[in-house]
């Protein structure tokens, strides 16, 4: 589902809003229908009041006592729009329009009503035929009316006794208190929403931990995974753990056999280099061969442990007048100024490689110098090292960091320099671009961690 949250957090955040708008929704709803019962019940006793009025003027003979009516008229008169009517046999007292209402719902309310009678006194159970049935419906001029209707047996006949408020003065108080409830119910979803957020940030804080922790691992920071987490989590810390148990195995297994392998070809390979005498072909595939091998062990030396932290100064003065010794017929300079507190997280072996071929590459090509400088960030040191040479075309730069591949045929070498450098680096977490030098040449830019 495209709509749904990719992420847990987001996930639970979108299930809490639906659950908060529901409940909302329905807490709404109810407040409003007991709001609307309290109300409509209070006016159902005040017209029940009225009935109980003019029942009393009824005498048992359905004559109605027109002095005792005058007298009950101010109490009759609650507002505007408030009509009542006396329907008997002989006579229709009051507003005649009740008489010809339309009813727009069936009544409300059956069977037994268990509150006081007209007389007052305390609740009990009548018969039904004596309850006032409540009737919703449209009078003769339009307005919508709530009434009550009584219906009295006299020994002429019945009498019907009707009583009827606008609807308006249910829906006034109703929609008054809505109004600030709605409001209520806003905030309160607002507060909920805080609530949510919170809960989420820190119910999800151990999962954060926890993907911090395994980046951690990842990049060599940590050996092992905290395993002290929430119950849900512990399970997962252990499997990591392990998993990271059998990949250091697996690794020290594959070093171990490089190793193997490297000592059981050095023997054949200085033979055969012996044997192949001066002979310049089959002396640069000897020479090949060797550089292949070294090639492959260089990764497979990279991809174990935990590197130590190693002092860069001391690596690249030492291959500065390795490099400057080997190409003094040229007069190549190395200049370099690094600080001797910088470090990088690299097997010092590991670093000669990168270093070494970097600035030799470097040498071979540079017209005067080669300069080489180093500084870092919170995590990571770079590595430049530039010369001053025709440099590559852009073209070309990714293809000369793939193994084997040579640009210039002239001279040494067996194009696994930069191949090498690239791989070293990239297994350590770093990388390795090529760019032109401003004025002519070449840099070798290279990340290692820090």
């Amino acid at each position: 589902m495209r709509w749904w949250p990719r992420s847990i957090g987001g996930r639970l955040a979108a299930l809490s809003a639906l659950a908060t708008v529901v409940a909302l929704v329905v807490a709404g709803w109810a407040i409003a229908g007991v709001l609307e019962r309290f109300v409509t019940r209070g006016i159902d006793q005040r017209l029940d009041a009225q009935i109980a009025l003019l029942a009393s003027t009824v005498g048992a003979d359905g004559r109605v006592d027109a002095r005792l009516l005058r007298s009950h008229r101010g109490l009759l008169t609650m507002g505007r729009d408030w009509r009542w009517l006396i329907h008997t046999p002989r006579e229709a007292l009051g507003d005649a329009g009740l008489a010809t209402m339309t009813v727009r719902t069936m009544p409300r309310h059956h069977g037994r009503d268990h509150r006081s009678g007209p007389e007052g006194g305390p609740p009990m159970p009548v018969d039904p035929a004596e309850v006032p049935v409540p009737l919703d419906g449209i009078g003769a001029d339009g307005v919508v009316l709530h009434a009550r209707r009584h219906v009295l047996a006299t020994t002429s006949g019945t009498v019907t006794i009707t009583v009827a408020a606008p609807q308006a003065v249910i829906a006034q108080p109703i929609r008054e208190a809505v109004t600030p409830l709605l409001l209520a119910l806003a905030i309160l979803g607002g507060l909920m929403a805080a609530v949510t957020w919170v809960q989420l940030r820190i119910g999800l804080r151990p999962l954060r931990s926890l993907r911090d922790a395994v980046a951690a691992l990842r990049a060599g920071r940590i050996d092992r995974i905290d395993e002290d987490q929430p119950t849900e989590l512990r399970p997962l810390a252990i499997e990591l753990n392990a998993l990271a148990a059998d990949t250091q195995a697996a690794l020290a297994t594959a070093r171990l056999s490089a190793a193997n392998l490297a000592h059981a070809l050095k023997t054949p390979v200085a033979t055969l280099a012996l044997a192949v005498g001066d002979d310049p072909v089959r002396r640069r595939q000897v020479d090949r061969i060797d550089a292949t091998i070294r090639h492959h062990l260089g990764r497979a030396r990279a991809g174990g442990g935990r590197p130590p932290a190693t002092p860069l100064a001391p690596a690249l003065t030492d291959l500065a007048q390795v490099v400057t010794r080997l190409h003094a017929d040229r007069g190549i300079a190395v200049i370099h100024d690094i600080g001797p507190d910088l470090t990088v997280r690299l097997d010092p072996h590991d670093l000669d490689e990168v270093a070494g071929n970097l600035i030799d590459n470097a040498a071979r090509h540079a017209r005067h110098h080669v300069r080489v400088t180093a500084d870092r960030d919170a995590r990571m040191v770079t590595l430049r090292v530039i010369d001053d040479g025709p440099g590559i075309p852009d073209a070309d730069r990714t293809r000369a960091m793939e193994p084997g591949i040579r640009l210039d045929e002239r001279g040494d070498g067996h194009g696994f320099g930069l191949s090498i450098v690239r791989d070293i680096t990239t297994l350590h977490g770093g990388t390795m671009i090529l760019e032109a030098t401003p004025g002519g040449g070449l840099t070798a830019i290279v990340t290692l961690p820090a």
